[in-house]
Parts: C-alpha cells; structure tokens; sequence
C-alpha cells in the first residue's frame, strides 16, 4: 500500500517507501466528491449573480459599478492562481484547499449580509480570493489521485461539474431573486461548501513531505509583485471601453503601472529562492507552448459565451431562456468527447490530439459566418455542439500532459500556470472582441440608410434591448439592426478562428511532438497524495 493511500490511523513510517498502484476506488470516492463540490461552487459563483443584477442594484443602489461585481471576483481568482498554485507545492495541497474553501464561505456569508453596493464589491473580492485557490488546487489534487491514464475519467467528471454548474447558474440565481431574496444567492454556498470541507478534513491525507531540515520559504513580493501586475493590467482589459475609453488617461495610466509592475516582478523573481512563477514555466517546451495554447483558448471561448447570446436574442429573436439553451449545447458534447480522448492520444499523441481538435474548432469557428440570415436555432446549436467536441479533445489533453510531464512538488505551479494564462486570455479577448464588435457595428450604423439612420441605437448593448422592444422601431429599421448585429457576431466569430490558428501554431511551433512523462504520471513515482 503507498503512502499516499494509507488507512486511517497508520502512520508515515509505516508506510513502504516504494509507491504502489494508485489507490482503490472506495478510498478516493470522498475525496473526488469533495472536489466535485468545490469545482461546483467555484462555477456557480461566476454565472449565478448575473441575473439578480436587477433586485441587487434595486436593493443597495450603485448601478453605475455593479460591474465589478464580475469583475472585482475575476480580478481576485486570476491574480491568485499563480499563488496559490506555488503555496500548493511548497505547504501541500491540503492547507490551501481548506483555505480557500473558508475564504470563500467567508465571503459568502459576508456578501449576503452586504449593506451597500461597494461592501458587496469587497466581498465578493474575499469570494475570488477563496475562488483562486479552489479552480488550481482542485485541478491539482485531481492529478495527484490519478495515474495518467485514468485522468481522462476524473477531468470529465469535473468539466461536467462546471459546465451544468456554469450553466445552471443565470437560472437559479433568478429562481431564488424572484421566489426568495438575493441573499440566498450567497447563503446556497454554506451547505455545499461545508460538506466540501468536511470530506477534505476527514478523508484527504497526503505525504509527509521531507525538506530536509530546510524552512519553507515564501516569496511574498514576488506575490505582491503579481498581484499588482495582474491587477492593474486586467483592470485596464476589464474596464478599458466600458468605464473609459482604450485612449484615456486612465487606460493609459493602467497599462503602463502594469508593465513596470512586470519588469519588477520579473526582477524579483529572478532573484528569488523560492520565485512564485518560477523560470522553467516557460524554459520548458511542453508548459510554455501549452500557457500560449491555452491562453489562445481563453481568447476564443469569449466569442460564444459573450456573443452567441446577444445573436440568439437579436437575430433569431429568442428568448433568454432559449437563447442560454443554444449556448448550453456546447457543454453537452465537450465532457463526452473529453472523456473519450484518451482513446486518441494514446493513439496519435497529446499534441496531435490537441491539434486535431483545436483544428476542428477553427473550422467551426469559420463555419457560424456561413449560417443563413435570419436562420433556425437550431443551425448555431449544432454549431455549438460541433465545438464542444472538438474542444473537448483540445483542452483536457493538453491539462493532463502538462500535469504528467512535472513531479508532484512542480505540479501545483504548473497547473496553476496553464489556468492563469488561461483566465488572462479570456480577459484580453473581452477586451480585444468587444472593441471589434463596437467598431463593426458603429460602422454598420454609421452606413445605414438616411430614411431609418435618425433614432438608431449607438452600441451593441443599446441594439439588443431595442430589438427586444416590439414596436420601438419600424419593420425597416429592426430589419436593419439584426443584420448588423449578425455581420458584428460574424466578424468576432473570424477573430475567434484567428485565436484558434495562433494556439494551433503555439503547439505545432514550440510543443514537443512527444510530451514527457514524468514517473510519479505513471502511478510509481514516490510522495502522491491520496484517501485515508
């Protein structure tokens, strides 16, 4: 029996030092759970507030900066990874899980007993910090349990979790706003949250980890270092366009503090014992082409789930509901097909698997601008569904190759790199498409004819609410307004096939044909955590 698979009551000593199999099934079932539930709440809390906007900012006021209601928690989990991922290395995955779980409970109870808008800002600030160390570290542990070939079941399994979750969010999130109150939002998490921490308190158990007599050491500046450069810069992506325009000071201000926040950052962690982003996430082959990859990923994924919507709505003239179900499609085929790719990359190898795929994906990105005009909801959820699958052989591939080329002391950093490129794509391609879909549609409006120009809205925001207001335009006019928003989706939809052929190039240019596998991938190696 391996250390990391002990029962109950048995000590690290006597233990053989030699690792067996992987542990069996019962023994991991509460700890996969336990991960299960936190990647659960990690998801629901970046969907489910979007549709009590209205009761909140009704509630406590602040209607001009509910924005960073999203964006305060997106700023917080994705300044964290890179943090928490290294604390995960240096102090075991353990502690940091349990911490992140009390965060985010904490900032859970915190936000339902919010009494402005900017104590519920704060809050939910605490809610992302907790949330960072939840996405890494779940990912993480999740390496830890399972050989490399039994992975696949496992990073399924959590897609699934965040994929319903994510999706079922908007819905219950309304359901409790209209039937309940707000705060029931936040107060849901207590419950799951706690059963999540129980069954990490009780079952969970990793090896004892010898230093050698050596101190743990923390490079807390270099963690200041990133906070303030992801900080700034992601603010500069989040709010630049929105809250100011891309030329102004204050977008001029944010973008040059972060680029001398990352000169420093890049000074301390060179000289840095212990550096939170260490040099060998991007000295190496597999990590740094894999960073850029996934990145690629994060800038793509913004076309469906930001865009397809407002398509859905003001194109098709669908409803909320209906319009989320086009969307939702996409995560009905990419758990499937991320479950079945090991069948492939056993066979061709993780970086043609994932060429393959995020190949596939660029086709598809192509195909949405060849949908007929107006079109069947149908056409853009088989759209959806085609990419779902594709990427699903992209994505998980390129996580568990990553996760199996690193020892268990490297793999919390490496996860949490891939996942905070990742996040930081996602924000860069909110920034760079929303100013496509801006130019594209000031030009369309801009163009239109002079008999239905006067009273046309000015932004895609103020197209889609007119569109949904029967009457408020006449037949030529809303005519003219779907086909500008359907060329504005089209146009981000080619940007986002754009963002495929760069992740395609990243693997086929910087990645090794072959992904190394480190021993401890195998199930053998020495020191893996496991269940008591």
């Amino acid at each position: 029996m391996s250390n990391s698979a002990r029962p109950a009551g048995q000590s690290a000593r006597e233990a053989p030092r030699t690792a067996g199999p992987a542990p069996a099934d019962p023994r991991r079932r509460p700890v996969v759970a336990a991960l299960m539930l936190a990647m659960a709440l990690a998801a629901l809390d970046s969907t489910i507030i979007a549709t009590a906007i209205p009761q909140i900012v009704g509630d406590l006021g602040g209607f001009a900066v509910f924005s960073w209601l999203f964006s305060g928690y997106l700023l917080a989990v994705t300044v964290t990874l890179p943090v928490y991922g290294k604390l995960s290395d240096t102090f075991g995955r353990k502690p940091i899980l349990i911490t992140g779980i009390v965060l985010f409970l904490a900032g859970s109870l915190a936000c339902a007993g919010a009494w402005n808008m900017a104590s519920l800002i704060a809050f939910r600030v605490l809610q992302g910090l907790g949330g960072g160390a939840l996405q890494g570290t779940v990912q993480t542990i999740a390496a830890d349990l399972y050989p490399m070939k039994e992975r696949p079941r496992i990073q399924a399994r959590l897609s699934s979790v965040w994929a319903v979750s994510a999706v079922a969010g908007p819905a219950l999130g309304g359901l409790l706003a209209a039937c309940a109150d707000w705060r029931w939002i936040f107060l849901v998490n207590v419950p799951v949250g706690a059963v999540a921490l129980w069954l990490i308190v009780r079952y969970f158990s990793e090896p004892e980890r010898d230093r050698h007599g050596r101190r743990a050491r923390v490079d807390w500046p270099g963690a200041l270092a990133i906070f303030a450069c992801g900080g700034l810069l992601l603010t500069a992506l989040v709010q630049g366009g929105v809250a100011w325009s891309w030329s102004s000071t204050p977008s001029l201000l944010l973008f040059a503090g972060s680029a001398l926040c990352a000169t420093v950052t890049v000074l301390i962690e060179r000289r840095s014992a212990e550096p939170i982003i260490p040099g060998w996430v991007w000295r190496r082959r597999t990590i740094s082409a894999v960073n850029l990859a996934l990145g690629a990923l994060g800038l793509l994924m913004v076309a469906p789930t930001v865009f397809l919507p407002t398509y859905a709505q003001a194109v098709l003239g669908l409803g909320p509901t209906a319009a989320g179900f086009v969307l939702s499609v996409m995560t009905l085929s990419w758990p499937v097909s991320a479950a079945l790719s090991s069948h492939v990359y056993n066979r061709l190898g993780i970086r043609s698997c994932a060429a393959l795929g995020i190949g596939g994906a660029g086709l598809v990105l192509l195909a949405f601008p060849l949908l007929p005009y107006p079109g069947a909801a149908w056409q853009p959820a088989l759209i959806m569904l085609a990419l779902g699958a594709a990427l699903g052989l992209f994505q998980l591939p390129l996580i568990i190759g990553v996760q199996s080329s690193v020892g268990y002391a490297e793999r919390g950093t490496a996860t949490a790199s891939i996942l905070f490129c990742r996040q930081v794509g996602q924000s860069l391609g909110a920034a760079l498409f929303g100013a496509l879909a801006n130019a594209t549609l000031n030009d369309r409006l801009a163009h239109a004819p002079s008999g239905i120009r006067p009273g046309l809205p000015g932004d895609l925001d103020a197209v889609s609410h007119a569109l949904q207001r029967p009457g408020a335009l006449t037949a030529g006019a809303t005519d003219y307004l779907r086909r500008a928003v359907d060329t504005t989706v089209d146009h981000v939809y080619l940007g986002a096939a754009a963002a495929a052929g760069l992740a395609l190039a990243a693997l086929l240019l910087l990645a090794p044909r072959r992904f190394p596998v480190h021993s401890d991938a195998r199930g053998t190696g020495e020191g893996e955590p496991g269940a008591t």
